[in-house]
């Protein structure tokens, strides 16, 4: 009889245990691991890209300075257009992005608390009229409404541009597992100390590739900002246009996707530094 039991036992014991396939439980953590090797590969190779790109720009507009004619070489002055055009660019989209993530931000967590979630499908679909609207009418919208200049486009670029962080400020809250909040209250945490210390850190990677998503949509934009007055190298884009030289529209755009491809690499950066360790 105790013979029996123990052969039973041993046969429900290590040899079972045993017969489970080698590397099944890892397989999951390589999978993720690999994941992430992968990532932080794509996020330190996109500068050598941009710096490749970079010098090929530069070999690119100094043989135009050599061989161009007269009307090319001075719609291209460097110090005089370029560089104003390109700083002008730049200070929209950052200022544009920056009330976007002021206004965006603070919004979608509010409107993810339980008092206010009700209308939160009404002020979405107000954030959705941004995106409806063609930009090139939103601006002029704008334009009767606080006439030209920058800040005008500043102003229509945020509004075109709040729905993607107000709408993955929402989802990001909104995917936080409910029993990780409940275990923070059990500890004896309040509302506000959950919100800051579990939820965001949490929503964190959503919200920033809301952000980079604005970003590069208000870099795109801001080359419509000449229409009305807001200057930016749109004007030498359309400069390439008007005098039908594709030198001038080549520049002009090569510019726009370096300063996009820069600002989207820091979005990448931070994406990957401010997440919390381990997602």
């Amino acid at each position: 009889m105790s013979t029996t039991v123990s052969s039973t036992m041993n046969l429900s014991g290590p040899e079972d245990i045993t017969d489970i396939p080698a590397g099944v439980g890892e397989a999951a953590p390589k999978a993720t691991r690999r994941a992430r090797a992968i990532k932080t590969a794509g996020i330190w190779l996109a500068p050598v890209m941009i710096a490749i790109l970079a010098l090929l720009f530069y070999l690119y507009y100094q043989n135009l300075a050599e061989t161009a004619n007269s009307t090319v070489i001075s719609a291209l002055d460097w110090s005089d257009k370029l560089v104003p055009q390109t700083k002008r660019i730049i200070y929209i989209a950052f200022w544009s992005t920056l009330i976007v993530i002021l206004v965006a931000v603070p919004l979608g967590i509010m409107l993810t608390r339980p008092a206010l979630r009700r209308i939160s499908p009404y002020v979405l679909a107000v954030a959705n009229s941004g995106q409806a609207l063609p930009a090139y009418g939103l601006l002029v919208i704008f334009l009767g409404i606080m006439g030209q200049g920058a800040f005008t486009v500043i102003v229509a670029l945020s509004l075109y541009a709040l729905l993607p962080v107000l709408r993955n400020t929402m989802v990001g809250l909104d995917g936080v597992d409910r029993a990780v909040i409940e275990a923070g209250r059990g500890m004896g945490m309040t509302k506000l100390q959950v919100l800051a210390r579990i939820e965001l850190p949490l929503a964190v990677p959503i919200i920033l590739a809301g952000i980079r998503t604005a970003m590069i949509l208000n870099i795109g934009m801001a080359t419509l900002a000449f229409l009305i007055g807001g200057g930016g190298l749109g004007i030498t884009i359309q400069t390439g246009l008007k005098l039908n030289q594709d030198e001038i529209l080549i520049v002009g755009a090569w510019l726009v996707a370096l300063v996009a491809l820069t600002f989207d690499w820091l979005g990448a950066v931070a994406e990957r530094w401010l997440k919390p360790r381990g997602l």
